[in-house]
């Protein structure tokens, strides 16, 4: 008597309404309510994921980070204003000094100019002979240049190239993160619809038990169909009404990995309703992408270790520098102004002054040992690069295969589905005029929406290929990054 009882009371249990399963999702006090109605469309996705998505916000804020390096490494060539003065307050002497001097390195060339001033007043001994001047002052202007080690490249020079690489680097990384990203935006999006589509498939199954289980009762009620019947409709319903069950948890659970790249304008996630999902399985197209050979170009780990081939490069040609001798040309005009100062006219006259320094390393094992290193350097990079390269020919040749037979499945199950559902339908008919057993009728309903769910599983694969084929490939277009 019991089982009876439980059965009915299983088969009155109402299915929760879509409205239901929206309130339900929303009671989350960390998620953004949604207050759209109009059904969610992938380029919604992608462009709230492009735009507020914290992986993003974070590579950007690395970008940032990069070039503020740069601007870092730009200041060895500041100039650099220096004043210096000097008074002698006991002694026999009373002599003061003030000097001002400014200097601006070379940019392209390991020397600097500098031009200065100084004055003096009062009287200095012999060994300080130099600090007179004129009444007015001297100025003098110079520069020092390199001709052997620090022409053509120096440390601070390098410096500037190994932070400018450093951004190109960061833009690359964030180029990567946001392919990352917007591929897995896809992947929940397109996870979320074929669950919806699926939840709505069985929904539509156990449409049919319901409606089909007034007319049995009626017919029992009439001795027209045993009891037995109505029973094995009920089992069926219960069990259809299971599979609902389960496919509204695994909604529910779509729509909140969708949330964690559906934004709003404030980067909170937001947990699509039910009343969102699309009409059909039109937003299981996926995005269009295609295999293109211009993939080296595109994608931005190739582009990384480019880039980290030339700053290695640089370090190479910095030890190289360092391996040759120094020397360095000077020149220096300087010029008295004003009436003759207690240092006598001797300095009035208009100076000029050449001259020249060399070194030459003996041994230099450090820049020996910099050079060996710097090449290892780029050949471990070039071995990576061309692995990567070969990588991803193969990985964009077997996704470009994976899609081609998603495709033809797709095609077979769309087959497959029609074919199902004529079956179905001419079974229906048959029961209701009697020729069919009620066992048949479900096996052919059940089979026909096992179809329909596959069709909608081949569909999903379909897109996620697709979308393996935009990461791949770097299609920033396909992937929603650019217009």
């Amino acid at each position: 008597m019991i089982r009876p009882f439980l059965l009915a009371a299983l088969v009155a249990a109402p299915i929760m309404a879509p409205s239901a399963v929206a309130q339900r999702i929303r009671a989350t006090p960390a998620l953004a309510l949604e207050t759209s109605t109009a059904p969610l469309t992938l380029d919604d996705v992608l462009q709230a994921s492009a735009r507020a998505a914290p992986q993003i916000i974070e590579a950007l804020a690395k970008v940032r980070a990069a070039e503020g390096r740069a601007v870092t490494a730009d200041g060895a060539f500041d100039t650099v204003f220096e004043a210096d003065g000097r008074s002698r307050t006991l002694g026999y002497y009373d002599g003061t000094i003030a000097s001002a001097r400014a200097t601006r390195p070379l940019t392209d060339n390991g020397g600097y100019v500098y031009g200065g001033y100084r004055a003096s007043r009062g009287r200095f001994p012999v060994y300080e002979d130099e600090h007179y001047t004129n009444r007015l002052g001297e100025v003098k202007v110079g520069a020092l240049y390199s001709l052997l080690r620090d022409r053509l490249i120096d440390e601070r020079r390098t410096r500037r190239t190994l932070a400018s690489g450093d951004i190109d680097i960061a833009r690359f990384e964030r180029q990567a993160v946001a392919i990352g990203v917007q591929r897995r935006a896809i992947d929940a999006y397109q996870n979320w619809v074929a669950a919806g589509l699926r939840l709505r498939a069985y929904r539509d199954l156990l449409q049919l038990s319901e409606s089909r289980r007034g007319g049995l009762a009626r017919q029992v009620q009439l001795g027209a169909r045993p009891d037995i019947l109505l029973a094995e409709n009920d089992q069926n319903l219960v069990r259809r009404r299971a599979l609902v069950v389960r496919a509204e948890g695994d909604f529910q659970a779509a729509a909140n990995a969708l949330s964690l790249y559906y934004r709003d304008a404030a980067g909170k996630p937001v947990l699509v309703g039910p009343e969102r999902l699309p009409p059909d399985a039109s937003a299981l197209a996926g995005v269009a992408a295609s295999a293109r050979a211009d993939f080296e170009r595109r994608r931005p780990d190739l582009q990384m270790l480019l880039a980290r081939i030339d700053q290695g490069s640089a370090k190479l040609a910095l030890a190289q520098n360092d391996l040759r001798p120094r020397l360095d040309l000077r020149g220096e005009i300087g010029k008295d102004v004003g009436p003759v100062g207690l240092g006598g006219p001797t300095r009035t006259p208009l100076e000029a002054a050449v001259g020249f320094r060399f070194s030459l390393p003996l041994q230099n094992r450090a820049a020996k040992g910099k050079i060996v290193e710097a090449r290892a350097e780029i050949d471990a990079l070039e071995a990576r690069r061309r692995f990567l390269r070969d990588q991803i020919t193969v990985e964009v040749e077997g996704i470009t295969i994976g899609v081609g037979a998603a495709e033809k499945l797709a095609t077979i199950a769309e087959q497959e589905r029609q074919l199902a559902e004529r079956l179905a339908a001419a079974e229906r008919r048959r029961f209701e005029l009697g020729s069919s057993d009620f066992f048949l009728v479900n096996q052919r309903e059940e089979t026909a929406n096992d179809a329909r769910v596959r069709l909608i599983d081949a569909q999903a694969r379909i897109a996620a290929a697709r979308a393996e084929l935009a990461a791949a490939t770097a299609d920033r277009v396909a992937l929603g990054l650019e217009p």
